[in-house]
């Protein structure tokens, strides 16, 4: 049965709800940044002023089956109490796995208003959760298990590369907004991207200030040795 994962039970297989009518996996809206030309017709968008458009947070409604047992209605409330509890007992936003999203997850947290009808022998427990954007890849790029490939959302490509001198390459970032890599160099190096060279230290590291955008982006390694890139897309 259809369920979600969270705080490492599901719905189905450790509680035995089933999913109600009217599940919603929201949306986000764009935020938009626009300035009024006084007047003027004309307005001017600065959404993307500093490098990506940013989105609201996402709303996702779960209603849950909860059906009165044999021993009445006070096991039907058990139920339910026991459900809301499981759900709302998050320290911020956790991973979330829908089983409608095969390997993909959601960071969310029950922050919206949920609710509780029932008619007699049944009931319906609908909970909110307020989401990151984004859904996010389970595999990192670069990942070569055909079983789970996806022919329409994933790309084939390498992410890990050996460099002599200097190395030109490309990586796709399939997913909507920028992010930003974890790089693993054997060796120090310097990576230019977009006319702007990058100095990668030897180990593992991270800067906000180098960041895929979504597309091709064109990269100009030069160092000796191994590096690979480390990120997991993110979808609408």
């Amino acid at each position: 049965m259809l369920g979600i994962e969270f705080l490492g039970k599901h719905s189905y297989r450790d509680f035995g709800v089933t999913m109600a009518k009217g599940k919603e996996i929201g949306i986000p809206e764009k935020k938009k940044r626009k300035v009024a030309v006084p007047f003027s017709n004309t307005e001017y968008d600065f959404s993307e002023l500093y490098g990506s458009q940013d989105y609201e947070p996402r709303p996702l409604t779960y209603p849950f089956n909860i059906y009165r047992q044999t021993t009445g209605k006070t096991a039907m409330n058990s139920k339910k109490t026991q459900i809301i509890n499981w759900l709302m007992n998050s320290n911020g936003k956790q991973k979330l796995y829908d089983d409608a999203y095969p390997g993909y997850y959601f960071l969310a947290e029950v922050e919206g208003s949920s609710s509780f009808s029932e008619d007699y022998d049944t009931g319906v427990l609908t909970v909110e959760f307020i989401a990151y954007p984004f859904m996010i890849s389970e595999l990192q790029e670069g990942h070569d298990i055909w079983d789970v490939f996806n022919f329409e959302l994933d790309v084939s490509q390498q992410t890990s590369f050996e460099v002599n001198g200097q190395l030109e390459v490309i990586l796709l970032n399939v997913g909507t907004p920028d992010l930003i890599p974890t790089i693993t160099a054997s060796s120090a190096m310097t990576i230019e991207k977009d006319n702007v060279t990058y100095n990668v230290p030897s180990g593992e590291s991270k800067s906000d200030e180098f960041v895929l955008t979504s597309g091709e982006n064109e990269l100009i390694i030069t160092g000796n040795g191994s590096i690979s890139f480390e990120f997991h897309k993110e979808l609408i």
